[in-house]
């Protein structure tokens, strides 16, 4: 019975130690899943970098919200826009930014809230070495987006406040 156990210990240690280790790969996996799908490419010239759209909820006459999940590419960011009624950002995954005009540029990480106000330029989009993804909530109740100028080198390249807005 010694010899048996001398064999069949080790081979029960192994196997323990497989099965945790599929325990942590599976969480591991979980853990890196998006929460909405990254949707298609973008394919507009209101972008710079690669950045991919998935409508959530589209506005209408009955809830005029817009819902979309936005995924950028490491330094991927949008022009300088204005939403007339609106927008809230979520974000979800990785690290970006946000800046409205004539303010500090403000990093965002998963977790971080954004309310663009109204009429307000801004932009957004990642860090130069991370994704980021964001789920945006955009009012249409007073028109569509406006696209407005490109982001310059200098306005993405400035130095990041550190803190969160709401």
């Amino acid at each position: 019975m010694k010899h048996h156990l001398k064999y069949i210990l080790p081979l029960v240690v192994i196997f323990l130690v497989a099965c945790n280790g599929n325990k942590k790969a599976e969480s591991i996996s979980q853990k890196n899943e998006l929460l909405f799908p990254r949707g298609d490419k973008n394919t507009t010239d209101n972008f710079e970098g690669d950045v991919w759209v998935k409508s959530l909820v589209d506005a209408d006459s009955i809830n005029q919200t817009a819902v979309g999940n936005v995924t950028f590419a490491p330094g991927a960011r949008s022009k300088w826009h204005i939403h007339p009624a609106g927008q809230i950002l979520l974000a979800t995954d990785g690290v970006g930014y946000y800046q409205e005009k004539g303010k500090s540029k403000i990093i965002l990480r998963k977790g971080d809230v954004v309310k663009c106000p109204p009429n307000i330029s801004h932009w957004h989009g990642a860090s130069p070495d991370t994704a980021f993804v964001q789920v945006a909530l955009t009012g249409r109740e007073k028109g569509a987006t406006v696209w407005l100028d490109a982001v310059g080198d200098d306005d993405y390249a400035e130095r990041a406040a550190r803190k969160k807005i709401l």
